[in-house]
């Protein structure tokens, strides 16, 4: 658990897309599911008005998380900010340099664990 990384980021939808929400999430949690082993969690929430979106992610380690944002560029990344825009992104546990790099191009900010403990 030492190794795992987690995010949350929240969205608004844009403008005239929200009935690009649902069909683009479908389609990014199948192929999570399917090809990402270690993407632990993955999870969207929809506010009841229907303009925010949050998804939680939970990662085994960097090259999972790595692996999410290959896979999400090739695949997802442009269709997905036509539709969301971020406006808050935190990144928690031990995001290697590699990592940070990556996520800092979506404003992500990171926090580290100091303690605590979590059951399955």
């Amino acid at each position: 658990m030492q190794d795992h990384i987690e995010w949350v980021l929240e969205m608004t939808i844009q403008d005239g897309r929200s009935d690009a929400v649902q069909p683009l999430i479908d389609e990014m949690v199948a192929a999570t599911q399917a090809n990402e082993p270690g993407a632990l969690t993955y999870e969207y929430y929809l506010s009841e008005d229907g303009a925010r979106c949050t998804v939680v992610e939970r990662y085994a380690d960097n090259d999972a998380l790595m692996l999410h944002l290959k896979n999400f560029g090739e695949h997802f990344a442009e269709r997905f900010l036509a539709v969301f825009a971020p406006t808050r992104f935190t990144v928690y546990g031990p995001a290697d340099a590699t990592s940070r790099a990556a996520l800092a191009d979506f404003g992500a900010t990171f926090e580290s664990r100091i303690g605590g403990f979590h059951r399955s």
